[in-house]
C-alpha cells in the first residue's frame, strides 16, 4: 500500500514538473525578449513615447489590445509610433512576448 502510495505521489510531481518547467522557460523567454526589444519605450509597462498608450491592463483593453491575438498584431505589424517586429522576432517569439505583455499586465506589471 505505502508502495502504491510512493508511486502515485511521485507520478504526480513528474506531471506536474512537465506542466511547470515548460510554463516557467517561456515565461522566462518571454522576460527575455521583453527585456531585449521593448522595455526601451516600455520600462515597467509604462510608454516613454505616448503616456496614454500603455501596457497595463486598462490602457490595453481600452485601447482594443487586451488579448493576446491583439498584442500579437501590434507586435507584428506596428501601428503609429510602435514599430513592426516581424523582420527582428520570430513568429513563436512574438506569440511568447505577447503572451508575457498580457501576464504582466494583468499583475500590475508587479516585480516577481
Amino acid at each position: 500500500m505505502l508502495k502504491r502510495i510512493a508511486i502515485a505521489v511521485l507520478g504526480a510531481l513528474v506531471g506536474w514538473a512537465i506542466v511547470v518547467i515548460p510554463v516557467r522557460a517561456e515565461t522566462d523567454q518571454g522576460a527575455t525578449l521583453f527585456e531585449t526589444h521593448c522595455v526601451g519605450c516600455h520600462i515597467n509597462g509604462g510608454n516613454i513615447i505616448r503616456r496614454g498608450k500603455t501596457l497595463k491592463l486598462k490602457a490595453l483593453e481600452k485601447n482594443g489590445y487586451g488579448t493576446e491575438a491583439a498584442i500579437a498584431e501590434i507586435v507584428t505589424n506596428g501601428k503609429g509610433n510602435m514599430s513592426a517586429y516581424q523582420d527582428r522576432l520570430t513568429a513563436e517569439e512574438i506569440q511568447i512576448v505577447s503572451a508575457y505583455v498580457l501576464d504582466q499586465a494583468r499583475q500590475d506589471w508587479q516585480k516577481h
